[in-house]
């Protein structure tokens, strides 16, 4: 029996009606888990090392500076979200400022910030397993592993459904990080002279160069990286403005467990310390931190796999029920981004195997723009209302002016400092051959 015109159309609305109930089902606390899972991940590994760079004094406030700085770009960003509800994710920001080839440009550095991101914790994997099984399997293969579970997490193509993973995530993370907190405290506390006799600094280093101390603070600047992914994660919110309160949660929590996690390890491990921060804890507590922290490597690298395939599966499907991924083709194509992105990921894990290296150049070339100075265009550009000078504005946009001072800082000096170390490991060694079997 033919469908009649109608029926055509009743079906089409349906599914449209199914994609946006599954599609809006983000809260303000849900949020809150998802961006603690996008953000409070690898970065927070990275800390200690760069603790025992920069010196227990300098890193603390750089720690605690970098998070205000953070939270309250952020907090711009999600702004332009409510004056234009239009904006689908970080790419529509771009087109809004500077018209068609800004998106590309912002889609360029977001998609490659996400890989980045993506690589980092594939590459955390691989170290991960060959820690835990301590076998001769080349870690080519423990690679490939991660990449597989990394791309069977992220299938689920609504960040909801992420978030319910986000809380396994956290828990993950944070008891990973008490073990190794113990674990180091009873290592330096057998020690001769005990906890006193670490050779942590207040101050750093006296032979510690320009371009060591700018990569400990760009590895700082990624771990504070959740701006990129607010516009995506704000597109599912059933009450998007409040997102201020999931941001304001975010950073003081953050800044918290950061100078927490980069003081007492530094503290208790002094220049010894290593990144990730796990491989700190001894040879045994480490295998049993690193299997306890299995969470939040594959589930955070998973939700950045997801940000970056919803943001190309968003823009080609932008017109077309497709998008709600409620269909064989959105499944096909779905399926098959996730595998892509997660594919280009495993390969620059391989091709940069230092985990605070591909920290320290996402942070400087991408997230220095996307996080920091971009955030404040956005204000001046498109949030301001009147002129910058006035009364009720002058205080923001000094703080705006501040923050892209910054973000432009840290793409100059901290690119130029990753390049500068990038040399050295390599002249030195220290990097390892692309693809080798060895990631230590």
């Amino acid at each position: 029996m033919p469908q009649s015109p109608h029926s055509s159309t009743d079906l089409g609305r349906q599914l449209e009606l199914d994609g946006e109930r599954k599609f809006n089902r983000l809260g303000w606390k849900r949020l809150t888990v998802v961006l603690f899972v996008e953000a409070i991940a690898l970065g927070s590994l990275s800390l200690p090392a760069a603790f025992a760079t920069l010196g227990m004094v300098a890193g603390i406030i750089c720690t605690v500076g970098i998070g205000f700085i953070a939270t309250y770009a952020s907090y711009e960003v999600g702004a332009v979200k409510l004056k234009y509800p239009e904006i689908n994710n970080y790419g529509d920001i771009g087109r809004l400022l500077l018209g068609e080839w800004g998106f590309w440009l912002v889609t360029l550095s977001f998609m490659c910030g996400m890989l980045l991101n993506v690589g980092s914790h594939c590459l955390t994997g691989t170290i991960a397993l060959a820690d835990i099984t301590q076998s001769d399997v080349c870690g080519v293969v423990f690679g490939a592993v991660s990449a597989v579970i990394l791309f069977l997490l992220a299938i689920p193509p609504a960040f909801a459904d992420l978030a319910i993973l986000g809380y396994i995530d956290i828990v993950s993370i944070l008891v990973a990080i008490g073990i190794t907190f113990i674990a180091t405290g009873i290592q330096q506390s057998k020690q001769p002279g005990g906890i006193k006799s670490s050779d942590w600094s207040a101050w750093p280093a006296e032979d510690i160069d320009f371009s060591s101390a700018m990569v400990a603070i760009n590895n700082i600047v990624f771990a504070y990286s959740f701006a990129i992914a607010l516009p995506s994660f704000m597109s599912e919110m059933h009450t998007p403005r409040h997102y201020v309160k999931s941001v304001c949660t975010l950073g003081a929590f953050q800044a918290f467990l950061y100078t927490v996690i980069g003081a007492v390890i530094y503290a208790f491990v002094g220049q010894a310390v290593q990144a990730p921060a796990l491989l700190s804890a001894g040879p045994v507590v480490s295998r049993v931190a690193f299997g306890i922290a299995l969470p939040v490597i594959f589930i955070s690298g998973s939700i950045n796999i997801s940000i970056g395939a919803r943001y190309i599966h968003g823009n080609i499907y932008r017109d077309s029920l497709t998008r709600y991924v409620n269909s064989k083709r959105g499944w096909v194509t779905w399926v098959m981004l996730v595998a892509v992105c997660t594919a280009i990921s495993w390969i620059v894990s391989e091709a940069i195997p230092v985990f605070t290296t591909i920290l320290s150049i996402s942070g400087a070339l991408l997230n220095s723009g996307l996080c920091y100075y971009i955030p404040a265009l956005i204000w001046f550009v498109l949030v301001k209302e009147g002129s910058w000078y006035s009364r009720r504005n002058w205080l923001r946009a000094c703080c705006n002016a501040l923050v892209f001072l910054f973000g432009i800082g840290v793409l100059g000096c901290g690119t130029y400092a990753t390049i500068v170390v990038l040399i050295r490991q390599t002249r030195d060694g220290v990097t390892g051959r692309p693809f080798a079997c060895s990631k230590s």
